[in-house]
């Protein structure tokens, strides 16, 4: 089995995570990608917008009628208020694998040139191969701050050719003051936001 991570704040998931999530599963032939809320992320300062209930509840809606698409609640808060690690979460899976089973980590670009600020970085690398969604103009060469091994550059593959520009922070701006998300939030999202009165 082919297992893929896509990790985020998804505050709220919208058009341009459905883009990624259906191109990483078609070019990888993923079985099943799993998009995880993060409970409280640690290189974040600031504390999502929208409950983590409810970000969970949005990003089910976002999987409904995807193939293979399933909500994950693998990094919801920790009960002592710490920071979610991925580290942690792709060990809790890989003991949930096979030893033949593959991993795959979800990530854009920007993040994962940030990745040796992550917690164990080496880990990450060796605990599961990585999907890295690359802007326009972006190759393999653009890691070279990173000061990837052989080996461990084996195991980043790039993703192209996904460009939906929408940003979680651009729609909050445009539900904060009343602007039409038609086009940017599945219609399904959109209505759970009006329905619990979110990011108004």
């Amino acid at each position: 089995m082919r297992l893929g991570y896509f990790g985020g704040t998804f505050d709220p998931p919208h058009l341009g995570h459905l883009a990624v999530a259906r191109a990483s599963v078609s070019a990888f032939d993923l079985d099943r990608l799993l998009l995880v809320p993060t409970g409280r992320q640690p290189l974040k300062e600031d504390a999502p917008c929208a409950a983590y209930s409810d970000r969970l509840a949005m990003v089910a809606l976002l999987c409904e009628g995807e193939g293979g698409f399933e909500p994950s609640a693998q990094e919801a808060p920790l009960t002592d208020g710490g920071a979610n690690y991925t580290i942690d979460t792709l060990r809790r899976l890989r003991g949930q694998l096979a030893p033949e089973d593959e991993l795959f980590v979800v990530t854009g670009a920007d993040a994962f040139l940030g990745l040796r600020r992550w917690h164990d970085p080496d880990g990450l690398l060796a605990e599961a191969e990585w999907i890295v969604v690359s802007r326009p103009g972006f190759t393999l060469e653009s890691l070279a701050a990173l000061q990837l091994s052989e080996q461990q550059r084996s195991r980043v593959h790039l993703l192209r050719d996904v460009d939906v520009p929408v940003s979680a922070t651009e729609v909050r701006r445009r539900l904060a003051v009343g602007e039409d998300c038609i086009g940017f939030v599945p219609r399904s999202v959109l209505g759970y936001i009006e329905a619990h009165g979110l990011y108004c």
